[in-house]
Protein backbone atom coordinates (compact mmCIF):
# COMPACT_ATOMS: atom_id res chain seq x y z
CA UNK A 1 0.00 0.00 0.00
CA UNK A 2 1.29 3.52 -0.88
CA UNK A 3 2.08 5.37 1.50
CA UNK A 4 0.01 8.89 1.91
CA UNK A 5 2.44 11.97 0.25
CA UNK A 6 2.75 14.67 2.94
CA UNK A 7 2.51 18.66 2.21
CA UNK A 8 5.69 20.32 1.07
CA UNK A 9 6.54 22.73 4.22
CA UNK A 10 5.86 26.33 3.84
CA UNK A 11 9.23 27.17 3.40
CA UNK A 12 9.63 24.44 0.42
CA UNK A 13 6.74 25.89 -1.10
CA UNK A 14 7.55 30.07 -1.01
CA UNK A 15 11.02 28.64 -2.41
CA UNK A 16 9.52 26.62 -4.83
CA UNK A 17 7.21 29.84 -6.16
CA UNK A 18 10.77 32.34 -5.79
CA UNK A 19 12.30 30.01 -7.93
CA UNK A 20 9.36 30.04 -10.56
CA UNK A 21 9.19 33.65 -10.77
CA UNK A 22 12.62 34.18 -11.18
CA UNK A 23 12.57 31.55 -13.84
CA UNK A 24 10.31 33.09 -15.94
CA UNK A 25 11.46 36.15 -15.38
CA UNK A 26 15.50 34.48 -16.59
CA UNK A 27 12.64 33.12 -19.19
CA UNK A 28 11.27 36.37 -20.39
CA UNK A 29 14.53 38.75 -20.30
CA UNK A 30 16.65 36.28 -22.67
CA UNK A 31 13.30 35.73 -25.42
CA UNK A 32 12.64 39.66 -25.37
CA UNK A 33 15.89 40.30 -26.93
CA UNK A 34 16.12 37.59 -29.56
CA UNK A 35 12.26 38.66 -30.35
CA UNK A 36 13.31 41.93 -31.03
CA UNK A 37 15.92 41.00 -33.66
CA UNK A 38 14.69 38.72 -35.32
CA UNK A 39 10.72 38.38 -34.83
CA UNK A 40 8.71 35.39 -33.68
CA UNK A 41 9.47 33.00 -36.57
CA UNK A 42 13.55 33.67 -36.65
CA UNK A 43 13.90 32.36 -32.99
CA UNK A 44 13.31 28.49 -32.20
CA UNK A 45 12.27 27.85 -28.11
CA UNK A 46 15.73 25.90 -28.28
CA UNK A 47 17.56 29.07 -28.78
CA UNK A 48 15.69 30.98 -26.41
CA UNK A 49 15.85 28.11 -23.58
CA UNK A 50 20.24 28.69 -24.30
CA UNK A 51 19.97 32.27 -23.51
CA UNK A 52 18.28 31.56 -20.39
CA UNK A 53 20.46 28.72 -19.29
CA UNK A 54 17.26 26.70 -19.27
CA UNK A 55 15.49 23.47 -20.74
CA UNK A 56 12.78 23.84 -23.92
CA UNK A 57 10.43 21.58 -21.58
CA UNK A 58 10.87 24.88 -19.25
CA UNK A 59 9.48 27.01 -21.82
CA UNK A 60 6.58 24.77 -22.61
CA UNK A 61 6.11 24.75 -18.55
CA UNK A 62 5.97 28.15 -17.98
CA UNK A 63 3.94 29.35 -21.24
CA UNK A 64 2.64 26.27 -23.58
CA UNK A 65 4.22 27.79 -26.55
CA UNK A 66 7.08 29.94 -28.04
CA UNK A 67 3.89 32.41 -29.52
CA UNK A 68 2.45 32.61 -25.77
CA UNK A 69 5.78 33.90 -24.68
CA UNK A 70 6.60 36.36 -27.17
CA UNK A 71 3.09 37.67 -26.24
CA UNK A 72 3.48 37.81 -22.42
CA UNK A 73 7.10 39.45 -23.07
CA UNK A 74 6.31 42.13 -25.40
CA UNK A 75 3.30 43.00 -22.70
CA UNK A 76 5.85 43.15 -19.75
CA UNK A 77 8.23 45.49 -21.93
CA UNK A 78 5.56 48.07 -23.11
CA UNK A 79 4.48 48.37 -19.51
CA UNK A 80 8.26 48.88 -18.77
CA UNK A 81 7.96 51.33 -20.95
CA UNK A 82 5.36 52.99 -19.81
CA UNK A 83 6.43 53.24 -16.38
CA UNK A 84 9.55 54.34 -17.58
CA UNK A 85 7.77 57.28 -19.43
CA UNK A 86 5.92 58.74 -16.07
CA UNK A 87 9.17 58.47 -14.60
CA UNK A 88 10.86 60.40 -17.20
CA UNK A 89 7.83 63.01 -17.17
CA UNK A 90 7.61 63.31 -13.44
CA UNK A 91 9.54 66.20 -12.97
CA UNK A 92 7.96 68.28 -15.14
CA UNK A 93 6.51 72.03 -14.26
CA UNK A 94 3.99 72.30 -17.36
CA UNK A 95 1.82 70.67 -19.25
CA UNK A 96 3.92 70.89 -22.33
CA UNK A 97 7.03 69.69 -20.85
CA UNK A 98 5.04 66.70 -19.37
CA UNK A 99 3.12 65.74 -22.69
CA UNK A 100 6.13 66.55 -24.66
CA UNK A 101 8.85 64.26 -22.15
CA UNK A 102 5.67 61.62 -22.11
CA UNK A 103 5.73 61.02 -26.02
CA UNK A 104 9.73 61.21 -26.35
CA UNK A 105 10.40 58.38 -24.42
CA UNK A 106 7.58 56.25 -25.25
CA UNK A 107 8.48 56.84 -29.31
CA UNK A 108 12.53 55.74 -28.22
CA UNK A 109 11.13 53.06 -26.78
CA UNK A 110 12.12 49.50 -28.65
CA UNK A 111 9.11 48.24 -26.77
CA UNK A 112 6.20 49.82 -28.78
CA UNK A 113 7.33 48.23 -32.09
CA UNK A 114 7.32 44.74 -30.40
CA UNK A 115 4.15 45.33 -28.87
CA UNK A 116 3.03 45.84 -32.02
CA UNK A 117 3.46 42.68 -33.45
CA UNK A 118 1.88 41.09 -30.47
CA UNK A 119 -1.02 43.12 -31.20
CA UNK A 120 -0.89 41.70 -34.57
CA UNK A 121 0.17 38.05 -33.79
CA UNK A 122 -3.41 37.82 -31.34
CA UNK A 123 -5.43 38.03 -34.61
CA UNK A 124 -4.43 34.96 -35.76
CA UNK A 125 -4.28 33.33 -31.67
CA UNK A 126 -7.62 34.95 -29.68
CA UNK A 127 -6.37 32.57 -26.85
CA UNK A 128 -3.98 35.39 -26.24
CA UNK A 129 -5.79 38.28 -26.76
CA UNK A 130 -7.01 38.25 -22.52
CA UNK A 131 -3.35 39.02 -22.09
CA UNK A 132 -3.35 42.11 -24.64
CA UNK A 133 -6.21 43.35 -23.03
CA UNK A 134 -5.22 43.39 -19.28
CA UNK A 135 -2.02 44.96 -20.90
CA UNK A 136 -4.00 48.18 -22.53
CA UNK A 137 -6.22 48.63 -19.20
CA UNK A 138 -3.22 48.69 -17.03
CA UNK A 139 -1.47 51.05 -19.52
CA UNK A 140 -4.81 53.21 -19.08
CA UNK A 141 -5.05 52.77 -16.27
CA UNK A 142 -1.43 53.77 -15.00
CA UNK A 143 -1.53 56.72 -17.52
CA UNK A 144 -4.58 57.94 -15.66
CA UNK A 145 -3.24 57.47 -12.34
CA UNK A 146 -0.21 59.35 -12.88
CA UNK A 147 -1.78 62.26 -15.35
CA UNK A 148 -4.20 62.19 -12.83
CA UNK A 149 -1.15 62.99 -10.16
CA UNK A 150 0.16 65.81 -11.81
CA UNK A 151 -3.30 67.65 -12.57
CA UNK A 152 -3.85 67.57 -8.59
CA UNK A 153 0.11 68.45 -7.87
CA UNK A 154 0.24 71.17 -10.32
CA UNK A 155 -3.42 72.41 -10.19
CA UNK A 156 -3.30 72.05 -14.01
CA UNK A 157 -6.88 72.34 -16.08
CA UNK A 158 -7.27 69.54 -18.34
CA UNK A 159 -8.89 69.95 -21.86
CA UNK A 160 -10.78 66.45 -21.66
CA UNK A 161 -11.59 64.11 -18.65
CA UNK A 162 -8.57 62.75 -17.74
CA UNK A 163 -9.85 59.30 -18.47
CA UNK A 164 -10.21 60.08 -21.96
CA UNK A 165 -6.95 61.60 -22.06
CA UNK A 166 -5.25 58.50 -20.82
CA UNK A 167 -6.70 56.32 -23.56
CA UNK A 168 -6.16 58.87 -26.19
CA UNK A 169 -2.75 58.79 -25.04
CA UNK A 170 -1.97 55.15 -26.06
CA UNK A 171 -4.26 55.05 -28.68
CA UNK A 172 -2.68 57.62 -31.08
CA UNK A 173 1.59 56.10 -29.81
CA UNK A 174 0.32 52.56 -30.60
CA UNK A 175 -1.47 54.16 -34.34
CA UNK A 176 1.73 56.76 -35.13
CA UNK A 177 4.25 53.72 -34.34
CA UNK A 178 2.19 51.37 -36.56
CA UNK A 179 2.47 53.60 -39.67
CA UNK A 180 6.12 54.87 -39.01
CA UNK A 181 7.60 51.26 -37.99
CA UNK A 182 5.69 50.28 -41.34
CA UNK A 183 7.50 53.36 -43.24
CA UNK A 184 10.89 53.14 -41.85
CA UNK A 185 10.73 56.80 -40.16
CA UNK A 186 12.72 57.55 -37.16
CA UNK A 187 11.75 57.95 -33.21
CA UNK A 188 11.81 61.44 -33.75
CA UNK A 189 9.67 62.07 -36.58
CA UNK A 190 7.39 59.87 -34.68
CA UNK A 191 7.41 62.44 -31.40
CA UNK A 192 6.95 65.08 -33.69
CA UNK A 193 4.08 63.99 -35.29
CA UNK A 194 2.67 62.95 -31.92
CA UNK A 195 3.39 66.20 -30.35
CA UNK A 196 1.19 67.60 -33.11
CA UNK A 197 -1.56 65.38 -33.10
CA UNK A 198 -1.60 65.57 -29.24
CA UNK A 199 -1.71 69.41 -29.23
CA UNK A 200 -2.04 71.09 -25.45
CA UNK A 201 -3.43 68.12 -23.19
CA UNK A 202 -3.70 70.48 -20.19
CA UNK A 203 -3.91 74.07 -19.23
CA UNK A 204 -1.47 75.55 -16.12
CA UNK A 205 -3.38 76.73 -13.32
CA UNK A 206 -4.12 80.58 -13.34
CA UNK A 207 -2.18 81.68 -10.68
CA UNK A 208 1.06 80.75 -12.90
CA UNK A 209 -0.62 81.99 -15.97
CA UNK A 210 -1.06 85.39 -14.19
CA UNK A 211 3.11 85.13 -12.88
CA UNK A 212 4.12 84.20 -16.45
CA UNK A 213 2.35 86.98 -18.02
CA UNK A 214 3.23 89.63 -14.85
CA UNK A 215 7.18 88.16 -15.40
CA UNK A 216 6.88 88.88 -19.35
CA UNK A 217 5.38 92.70 -18.97
CA UNK A 218 8.60 93.46 -16.98
CA UNK A 219 10.85 91.93 -19.14
CA UNK A 220 9.21 94.20 -21.95
CA UNK A 221 8.89 97.35 -19.57
CA UNK A 222 12.58 97.12 -19.05
CA UNK A 223 13.98 96.58 -22.00
CA UNK A 224 11.82 99.37 -23.80
CA UNK A 225 14.52 102.32 -24.00
CA UNK A 226 11.72 105.19 -24.22
CA UNK A 227 10.21 103.38 -20.66
CA UNK A 228 12.99 102.71 -18.92
CA UNK A 229 15.24 106.21 -19.82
Amino acid sequence: MAKPQMPLPRHAVRATRTAGREMRSRLLDAASGLFKERGVSGVSIAEIATAAEAFPSQITYYFRSKEALFVEAACRDVLYAGSAAEEAAAGARTPGDYTRALVESVMRADALGFFIEALTLTRRRQDLAPLIERTIERLHAEGLRAYEGQIESHGWRSRLDPATSARRFWALALGIALEGHATGRASEELAAEMLRVLDAQADPNRRDQRLKLVAGASRNVSSDPETSS
